[in-house]
């Protein structure tokens, strides 16, 4: 570009151009802007990625066991998880931190920090840890669960088979799925399911929607050899009620009923003068539960059922818990997953065959960290 007596030649490739130059600056035309070379949704990805992936981490969990010879040794299993707060507060997966002796946190910058376990929830598979010494930490925005839509975009962020810091993009693909882990005999409920790719090492990291909000933690994935499209992911909601009772308590509680019950449906109800729709006959009324204070009664006497197996008759039979029926075991854990230690639970029951409502004040079990 040339100044020449109060003009300006602007070169080009392939001629020159004038441009008046006034007193108080120039005047010409500004290159236009460079087209950007992104989508808008790619654009999208990019930036919730950079501003999640430093406040996701990783964590090694170190677990002793024996060998057949009672040698003991040690094991490492890695997992994600997301900053919560500046403080050092993490959620995670329960299984993540399970059983472990030793849990090490490594942020995105590398550095490495022994964490504790401040409280666990093992019916939704979930856990709240906490690291010292780190300084104020970035920190992930909890969303809501309770409005998504089949179809919505979502985005991972993990540690798949110790690869860093990986981000998949997927969509919701369905809601309220329930499914059965291995590392846990109660099912979990109302999961939300996903194609975004989830693999071994992305339990414990965060589901986030199109504007960068935590809307679930990324749980388990569908067989054995990884993703294949269909991976689990516990809605925040969960996880923002454990963390409302942790922060109005300092712990988290799980709450106990003190029954044991049998399912009974079809022909065996029907020799037991019960509904053949089915129910939870009540085998075992614990002391001092609520189960007992609120006066659930159990068998009268013993019957041999299949030549197999004994059973508990002429006590209560559940038909009804919180207003649904009971389809089986699953109905009274789905409803107990979503309560707390004090709670009421609601139950209708059969009792000499008349139908009644009872309200049982649920017990706390101890924390086990």
């Amino acid at each position: 570009m040339l100044l020449v007596a109060g003009f300006v030649y602007v070169t080009s490739a392939s001629h020159w151009e004038w441009g008046r130059v006034r007193s108080m600056g120039r005047l010409w035309s500004e290159p236009a802007a460079a087209a950007s070379p992104f989508s808008s949704d790619e654009q999208n990805n990019i930036d919730i990625y950079k501003a999640s992936r430093d406040a996701t981490v990783n964590i090694t969990s170190k677990v002793y066991a024996q060998d057949i010879f009672m040698r003991v040794f040690p094991q490492e299993g890695t997992g994600s998880g997301f900053i919560i707060n500046a403080d050092g507060q993490i959620l995670t997966n329960n299984h993540v931190v399970n059983g472990a002796s030793q849990l090490t946190v490594k942020l995105a910058d590398k550095k490495e920090y022994k964490a504790k376990v401040l409280g666990r929830d093992t019916r939704s598979d979930l856990a709240l840890i906490k690291i010292d010494g780190a300084g104020k930490l970035p920190a992930l925005r909890l969303g809501e669960s309770d409005n998504l839509v089949v179809g919505q975009k979502v985005l991972a962020i993990g540690n798949p088979f110790g690869f860093n810091g990986t981000l998949t993009v997927g969509i919701v693909s369905s809601l309220d799925r329930s499914i059965q882990t291995e590392d846990s005999q109660i099912p979990l409920e109302g999961m939300i399911q996903t194609d975004a790719a989830i693999n071994p090492g992305n339990s414990g990291g965060p589901l986030l929607d199109s504007h960068g909000n935590v809307i679930g933690i990324n749980t388990a994935i569908y067989g054995q050899q990884g993703n294949i499209g269909i991976g689990f992911a516990m809605p925040i909601s969960r996880a923002k009620a454990m963390l409302d009772e942790f922060q109005k308590h300092g712990h988290i509680s799980q709450p106990t009923l003190g029954l044991k019950t049998w399912y009974v449906d079809g022909s065996l109800a029907d020799e037991l003068r019960l509904p053949s729709s089915g129910g939870l006959l009540v085998q075992s009324v614990e002391s001092g539960s609520g189960a007992e204070d609120a006066g659930l009664r159990g068998p009268t006497r013993m019957v041999i059922v299949g030549g197999r197996y004994q059973m508990g008759i002429g006590g209560d039979f559940i038909t009804a818990v919180e207003g649904q029926a009971v389809t089986g075991n699953e109905t009274l854990q789905r409803a107990m997953a979503h309560k707390r230690g004090g709670d009421m639970l609601e139950l209708t029951v059969i009792r000499n065959g008349k139908s009644e409502t009872i309200k049982v004040h649920l017990g706390e079990a101890p924390q086990v960290l």
